[in-house]
């Protein structure tokens, strides 16, 4: 059986061991949402994790949820991502751009437009989020009409590929933590009744057409998926319909040949089984709060192809290193988390 340290054909990729960076927003874009030299560096620093997946980036203006987050649908955004992907390549490592459109959980302090938040439904998430003048509730969202949900999946089309002229190696589609797809999937914040709502395979409808976009324009083996199921969150409640969503949703995206399903586990050890029974691809696994030996159980027994590491890999740049060597771990500073410059970004030590 495989273990932590064994390779892994994921994609166009060998990978040399089964840790990844999880994505993790670090919210210290341009105000443009470009990304910076400060990125360059933090990612490069972390390239021996093999696999890196940026933090939350919209794919279009109406995508932007949060304070100075990363942009992929201009110009200047592709400028600023070409010298990211330059210093992870030329440390060794691989990058994936994770598109999210934040859908209703977004405040108009936030963006540079101020236009209210869209959804699939004009159902407030009723979450607080940071803004410039302190803690705010997000407003209720304008609903979509359905002309726009088709846009909004040329939105991630085009957003993929400027990544991939940006030089990533490849996209994930977010899928999860309580943002716009999620949303779709949701029946408490989707009461559409058109053809991306109501049943199952109407909620799964927008999920699966961006997904299909993206691959259709850059390649499947360069697109990923992340998923949540059973976040409660930012709003979301997907009650008994759930696991059922997830299943039908999976058992579709295991026929398009994905570079890889990245899940986010939130207790419902059935349904992971079961969906990793679904996914025959490679699947990465984000498992909250997990030891590193429990993560690396879960390689062992087969359940994940690879796992994530987060606030480990914040903290330590060369956290590889220390893992195999059994070296001390740096602490992560949660204040120096969000926002900010080089400090809790791109100081912490090496061995």
């Amino acid at each position: 059986m495989p273990d932590l340290w064994s390779p892994v054909d994921v994609g166009r990729m060998r990978l040399r061991h089964r840790l990844a960076l999880s994505p993790m927003m670090r919210n210290r874009a341009l105000p443009d949402g470009s990304p910076t030299p400060l990125d360059a560096e933090y990612f490069a620093q972390r390239a021996s994790l093999g696999l890196l997946i940026t933090g939350g980036t919209q794919p279009s203006a109406d995508g932007q949820g949060f304070l100075l987050s990363h942009g992929c649908h201009t110009d200047a955004h592709i400028a600023g991502w070409q010298q990211v992907t330059k210093a992870v390549h030329d440390a060794g490592g691989h990058l994936f751009v994770q598109l999210m459109h934040a859908g209703r959980v977004a405040h108009p302090d936030n963006t540079p437009h101020g236009r209210a938040p869209v959804a699939p439904s004009a159902v407030a998430a009723g979450v607080g989020i940071h803004t410039p003048s302190g803690n705010q509730q997000v407003p209720p969202p304008r609903e979509l009409s359905t002309e726009e949900v088709c846009a909004t999946v040329e939105d991630f089309r085009r957003a993929a590929a400027a990544a991939i002229e940006a030089g990533a190696d490849g996209v994930e589609v977010h899928g999860a933590n309580g943002f716009l797809v999620q949303q779709f999937l949701s029946a408490n914040a989707n009461h559409r009744t058109d053809a991306y709502g109501g049943s199952v395979a109407g909620r799964t409808r927008f999920a699966l057409e961006v997904t299909e976009a993206v691959a259709a324009e850059i390649g499947a083996d360069r697109t990923a998926v992340r998923l949540s199921p059973g976040l409660r969150g930012f709003g979301i409640d997907e009650g008994e319909t759930g696991p059922a969503t997830y299943t039908h949703l999976v058992r579709a995206l295991a026929g398009l040949d994905l570079a890889f399903l990245h899940l986010t586990h939130h207790g419902d050890e059935a349904l992971l089984t079961e969906l990793r029974t679904v996914f025959p691809g490679p699947l990465l696994l984000t498992r909250p709060g997990a030891t590193i030996e429990e993560r690396a159980a879960d390689v062992e027994t087969g359940l994940a192809d690879l796992v994530t590491l987060g606030r480990l890999a914040l903290a330590n740049p060369d956290v590889v290193t220390r893992l195999r060597t059994g070296a001390a771990l740096n602490t992560p500073d949660p204040a120096t988390f969000y926002g900010g410059g080089a400090e809790g970004y791109t100081d912490y030590p090496a061995l």
